[in-house]
């Protein structure tokens, strides 16, 4: 069961949130050179500003969600045209949880995948969200 706290919209801060996505991923995260030992940094990172874009759509809505589920659905559902397919996201989503709760080393190749699905599908997934949460009343 999705646990969800509904609350007043608040533009301001979805704007907010996606700024501090674009910040970390374009700013720091893809300058981080990849290597056997930043692999999970790189990709925990990414999914975050994923995330991040998802939970702005869901602030904007007045949506406080307590699952990350949630957060990356409200991306699935915008339905915009990127280089990947956006449900990338959420197999992110799963290496993500085996990093931070089972342990998991990633492999080399599926921190290179992070990077080019966060180079295919971020810049256009920040344009809609940005887009969506102006055209919220």
């Amino acid at each position: 069961m999705i646990d969800i706290r509904y609350k007043y919209p608040d533009k301001k801060k979805a704007l907010s949130i996606v700024e501090a996505s674009e910040r970390d991923m374009m700013k720091f995260t893809l300058t981080i050179k990849l290597n056997e030992y930043s692999g999970s940094t790189i990709i925990r990172n990414i999914y975050e500003d994923f995330r991040m874009l998802g939970e702005a759509l869901l602030v904007a809505q007045g949506i406080e969600s307590k699952d990350h589920i949630e957060a990356i659905n409200e991306l699935l559902k915008l339905g915009v045209n990127t280089k990947r397919p956006l449900a990338s996201i959420d197999n992110l989503r799963r290496i993500r949880n085996n990093i931070n709760y089972r342990g998991y080393i990633p492999k080399f190749q599926e921190a290179e995948d992070a990077i080019s699905l966060a180079n295919a599908c971020f810049i256009p997934l920040v344009k809609t969200v940005k887009q969506k949460i102006m055209d919220k009343k």
